[in-house]
């Protein structure tokens, strides 16, 4: 089913900015920031216009006829793209479920977000979206959508095998990347415990808990104030890392 009636009445520069919509508007829908309930619909369809217009000016190409098969195409490639960049978002939220349960913190306006996370992880997120617009890493996102005509021109169809194991490929690197944002929790965590241990072993008569557990909210209170810079140095080199090469190993 090919709508040829669109490039006759349009002309080739709207078709092409219709078929760039199609990819960009499924990017938009799962970005983080951007692709949460919170923003409203009419700011993402803005969006999804204006960056239409200007990728199409921007990318080469290739002017085919619209049809049902490669709008199906084209919104599949934009959301492979979004997704992935959303896994990085899902490893800060994990790195700080992991680092909440380490320290006791989980419970700490635990609903501050529209998908309910710990305290420590909506900090981590904001800090980290804030951060990706400060390094200007949104400039290096447009470079990707348009460079993402490189690898995958108009009408590439994904295969369901190659699909499948760049997904379980990103899985495994976003829980990867939250373990190695996590770790100085980890260790305190199991250092306060043995610790814990090792005293109630010695003086069983006190009640280690309540003098354990202010100390473990402290000092994961401390740790997160002087190493978030390093945990969102760490996180933002691995969206460096997606945007230069999303569908490949990093």
């Amino acid at each position: 089913m090919t709508l040829t009636p669109w490039s006759e009445l349009f002309g080739p520069d709207v078709t092409h900015a219709t078929l760039v919509f199609f990819r960009v508007a499924a990017i938009i829908s799962v970005m983080p920031g951007l692709g949460t309930p919170t923003v409203p619909v009419r700011v993402k369809l803005a969006l999804a216009l204006a960056l239409s217009v200007f990728v199409s000016g921007t990318a080469a190409l290739e002017m085919r006829p619209i049809s049902v098969g490669l709008i199906a195409s084209e919104t599949l490639v934009g959301l492979v793209f979004g997704i992935g960049f959303r896994f990085l978002i899902f490893a800060l939220q994990t790195a700080g479920t992991i680092a909440a349960q380490s320290t006791s913190l989980s419970q700490l306006l635990g609903n501050a977000s529209v998908e309910p996370m710990p305290a420590i992880g909506h900090i981590l997120v904001t800090a980290g979206l804030a951060l990706m617009f400060i390094l200007d890493l949104h400039l290096l996102w447009l470079a990707g959508i348009i460079d993402l005509y490189r690898m995958f021109p108009v009408g590439t169809v994904l295969g369901a095998a190659d699909l499948g194991m760049w997904g379980v490929a990103e899985v495994s690197q976003a829980f990867a990347l939250a373990f190695r944002i996590a770790v100085p929790f980890l260790i305190l965590s199991m250092m306060y415990n043995v610790t814990l241990g090792v005293i109630n072993k010695a003086m069983p008569q006190l009640m280690v808990a309540f003098v354990g557990a202010p100390l473990i909210t402290f000092c994961g209170l401390a740790f997160l104030a002087l190493g978030a810079p390093v945990m969102l140095s760490v996180w933002s080199a691995a969206v460096e890392g997606y945007l230069a090469n999303p569908f490949g190993g990093r």
